[in-house]
């Protein structure tokens, strides 16, 4: 599976995840569609990729399960023994999880700034995200266009 690491900052915090790089593109038309959460951006990106918003919440319902107060241990020793691909769903919640959170993982790592309406290629060996697109419709099979509005900054890349 070609996959890449995705991280999410909104004004709660932000999550980071590895999926598969089909992804990219479901999250980018999500923040064309006016996603200023990470809920909505979830919410949003099913439209495309159902698969995607149960895998980020579940994850982080366990994170928060085992992860609780100001004990990170079960993150820690996942950030010590899996492999950068193999992390769960988490919080970035301190230094450790905040540098787990910029890894590229195979094809990348992306970020998505919801609060500065930026992403940010931080490694993208899969496909430049651009700020125009298409994205097929889970549901209805067809292709959906999509543009970000000029509000978004798309770095390092352009499109």
């Amino acid at each position: 599976m070609n996959v890449m690491r995705y991280t999410v900052i909104d004004w709660q915090g932000a999550v980071s995840f590895v999926a598969d790089c089909q992804a990219l593109t479901a999250l980018v038309a999500a923040c064309a569609d006016g996603a200023d959460t990470l809920g909505k951006l979830l919410d949003f990106s099913a439209r495309y990729d159902p698969q995607l918003c149960e895998y980020v919440t579940s994850g982080l319902a366990v994170f928060d399960e085992h992860n609780g107060g100001s004990n990170y241990e079960a993150i820690h020793q996942a950030l010590r023994y899996c492999r950068p691909h193999e992390l769960p769903v988490f919080r970035v919640v301190d230094d450790e999880t905040r540098k787990a959170s910029l890894q590229s993982v195979k094809a990348g790592a992306i970020i998505f700034n919801l609060l500065d309406r930026r992403i940010v290629q931080i490694q993208n060996t899969f496909a430049e995200v651009k700020r125009t697109g298409k994205v097929r419709l889970y549901e209805a099979g067809i292709l959906h266009r999509y543009e970000l509005p000029p509000s978004w900054s798309v770095v390092p890349g352009r499109g």
